[in-house]
């Protein structure tokens, strides 16, 4: 048999390939994006006011995905009775937005370009970063789309507010993002959950959050009501925008990241609240950020990462699924 094929067909082990997110297709050009979920690295970290490094985020992720990428017929999960992202679910990497070195505004740019070009193929756009700046022009990428389809609610897993205003003349910086989302006529309010601690906001950062739409819960808060409980503190039929922060785990399981903060959640905590919010509402958008790889040897923050964005995009295409086979009957 002639070119890469065998008699039998590859196997196709993890460590075998370009590591493509979950060794999905690669699509070069935007303007050709065909696809349900298309994945884009936003590889920029100078918003990062502590450790560097997240930069090097959406590869190491990509590459840790591919662990999760041998089932060609979708992964069967034993206690959901579910398979999820089987060959009916069509995901593609674009490979990153092009980053300008030491110019926050272009790079930011370019990443927005690559959000609005997934949005406009109607795909949902899941991006890595990177540091959670990105998050500003992923949000920003929405204006058009909320504008026919209505607004959304962002829900935010963090250690961290990211509702600082302006310090010293910086706006876009990974203390903003939430800031700046709120301030988005088309985005409704924001619930953050895992904040906690020492914060990179000031008190009066946290009352202004409040006043504009903000339910902040920090991890002990989230466990003492509990999942059913955290659910229901989110808006009915509010679609929603997901924003990652690596560091609202706990560092004992994800300490790649540049602001690690203890007493996090840990990996289960937040994958049953994902499970529900996938089941419960529409998801419109999805970023996981601030995994900085070189602050974890074992690689195991990245695996955490890949695996969570997986098992959430399951969650996501199977609601489909469910909702649209509910419609029909």
């Amino acid at each position: 048999m002639g070119g890469h094929g065998y008699e039998s067909g590859r196997l196709n082990l993890p460590f075998v390939g370009i590591p493509t997110f979950a060794k999905s297709p690669y699509i070069a050009d935007w303007s050709q994006i065909e696809a349900d979920a298309a994945i884009l690295g936003a590889p920029f970290d100078m918003g990062t006011q502590f450790r560097p490094g997240a930069r090097f985020g959406p590869r190491a992720v990509r590459d840790a995905s591919t662990l999760f990428s041998f089932g060609h017929a979708g992964a069967y999960d034993h206690e959901d009775d579910a398979t999820y992202l089987g060959p009916e679910v069509r995901i593609v990497d674009l490979g990153d937005a092009d980053i300008i070195h030491t110019d926050t505004e272009k790079s930011h740019a370019n990443i927005e370009s690559g959000v609005r070009a997934i949005l406009q193929a109607g795909a949902l756009p899941v991006v890595i970063g990177g540091d959670h700046s990105v998050n500003i022009p992923c949000i920003r990428a929405f204006d058009e789309v909320c504008a026919s389809g209505g607004p959304i609610h962002v829900l935010q897993i963090d250690a961290h507010l990211d509702f600082v205003d302006e310090r010293h003349g910086v706006r876009h910086g990974h203390g903003n993002p939430m800031r700046r989302a709120a301030e988005r006529d088309y985005v409704t309010g924001l619930t953050q959950l895992g904040i906690r601690n020492v914060s990179s906001t000031a008190k009066e950062g946290y009352e202004s959050a409040r006043a504009m739409g903000s339910d902040i819960l920090s991890v002990r808060q989230v466990r003492a009501l509990g999942r059913e409980g955290v659910l229901a503190r989110i808006p009915t039929g509010a679609r929603l925008y997901i924003t990652i922060d690596i560091d609202g785990f706990c560092p004992s399981i994800a300490p790649g990241t540049g602001t690690p903060s203890h007493g996090g959640f840990l990996y289960y905590e937040v994958l049953e609240i994902l499970q529900g919010v996938a089941f419960a509402h529409e998801i419109v958008g999805i970023d996981l950020v601030e995994v900085a790889p070189d602050y974890d040897p074992s690689g195991s923050t990245q695996i955490l990462a890949a695996q969570l964005l997986l098992n959430f995009l399951g969650f996501v295409f199977h609601a489909r699924a469910h909702r649209a086979t509910k419609i029909r009957l």
